[in-house]
Parts: C-alpha cells; structure tokens; sequence
C-alpha cells in the first residue's frame, strides 16, 4: 500500500493511495490514533471513488461517528484504466437496450462479472487499510447502492468482516443466492418508480436477503433520486451496529 497525497481539513485526513493496480482514498479523523470502525463504500456506476456522494457520506461517517472510510475505483472507473472486456461487453449491453431488451437481466449479469474481481480486491484493501495504525482491526461496515450493491451483494456475503450494511438500487436477478447468505442487519434502499431496476425486482432482493435484521427504506422518485434524510438514517443505523 503506497499513499501518494495527503490533505486535511475541518478535522478530516484525507489520503489517496493505491493498492497494486488499485487507485483508493481513505478518510479518518484528523490525528487519530488507535482502532475504530471502518466503512468500505463502493460507487455507483459511471462515478469514482471520490464522487460528491461518496465524500459527503464519508465527512458524515467520519465527523460524527469518529469512523475510517474507504472507497476504491471499480475496474473501468476513476483513475483505472479502461478494460478492453468490459468495454465490449458494455457496448453491446447498451446496443440491446437501444433495440428495445429489457435492461435489468443485461445490468445484473455484467455486474456479476465485475463481482468477481472486486471482491478480491476489497478483500485485499479491508486487509491492508486494517493493518494502519490509525486505522486497526474493527468492525466493518459496507455502503453500496447501484453498481454498489451489485458488486456489494458478493462481497457481504463473502466478508465475515462486515458486521452491517447499507445496499439499495438492485435487484434480484443474479444476486439472490448470495443475498441469501447475508446474515448481518441491512438496511435496503429502494426507490418506488426506479427505470433501471424494475421494483419487484428490488423487492424480490430485499426478500432474499437471509438476514433477521433488515429494514425496507422506500422512496418514490427514480433512480437516482435517493432522499438526502435518507443519510441521516444511514449514520444513525452504522452507529448503532458499529460502535
């Protein structure tokens, strides 16, 4: 793990690295020294490691909760180079929905196939960003919606580490045996009139999920329409199960 920036600023450490190939951003509290939670945060699709999104949860997770946050480009986004197979596979993807195929079936699959090389990846991020001081080995949580949960679903399912999570915006198509195997409280987000993931799919996930603890939080509004209260219910539900 090398870092190659470092800023600070209202009390938040900011610090760019990379992981092998893998470009990433932690945040933590200004001179914090000693264990504490941490939250891994996978973007949407088409965005980065530091879309506005990404940091205004994090400056929330990190001012008022005293958490690490930390967040890596996905294969094909930010500063990762582009991969020839996913582009392809893109590009086809949206020539099928321009001649009219259903998108979800198309979007679930791709994402899917992302899974599994970022799993391993942020596998291997939560392994090194516990070994910083500052940092240590809490528990951790996961924020991922879109893209997010796609890529997010398989990585709950597979990391013992995580002890809760925020997924939303995805459906059950490809997702719901792994859902099956998360056991830890989520909190799901859904938006009612989403044009990208059809809502009895998103309902379809949520019923999947095989954990006891989980909550329905759904808005009207497509779907990147996510309401901005909606944070706050997400700091109060990491707080509680990561304190």
């Amino acid at each position: 793990m090398r870092f190659t920036s470092e800023t600070s600023s209202d009390g938040l450490l900011e610090q760019l690295f990379t992981l092998g190939e893998i470009p990433g951003v932690l945040w933590t509290p200004e001179g914090a020294t000693g264990a504490r939670p941490l939250i891994l945060m996978g973007h949407g699709g088409g965005q980065h490691k530091k879309a506005p999104g990404v940091v205004a949860r994090a400056r929330r997770f990190v001012a008022e909760c005293g958490f690490a946050v930390v967040a890596v480009d996905v294969p094909g986004h930010g500063d990762r180079p582009k991969d020839e197979e996913y582009d392809r596979i893109a590009t086809e993807n949206q020539a099928r929905v321009d001649a009219g195929e259903d998108p979800a079936p198309l979007i679930a699959a791709f994402q899917a196939l992302v899974a599994r090389q970022t799993v391993p990846e942020w596998q291997a991020v939560l392994d090194a960003v516990q070994r910083l001081e500052h940092v240590g080995t809490g528990p951790v949580g996961y924020w991922g919606v879109s893209l997010g949960c796609g890529l997010g679903v398989p990585f709950v399912a597979a990391e013992r580490r995580v002890r809760a999570a925020v997924l939303g915006l995805g459906g059950a198509l490809v997702s719901a045996e792994a859902a099956g195997r998360i056991t830890v409280p989520v909190e799901f987000l859904l938006q009612w009139d989403d044009e990208r993931v059809p809502r009895a799919q998103g309902l379809a996930l949520f019923d999947a999920l095989g954990a006891k603890e989980k909550t329905l939080h759904a808005n009207p509004g497509r779907h990147g329409e996510i309401p901005a209260f909606e944070l706050d219910s997400t700091v109060r539900f990491f707080a509680r199960h990561l304190r």
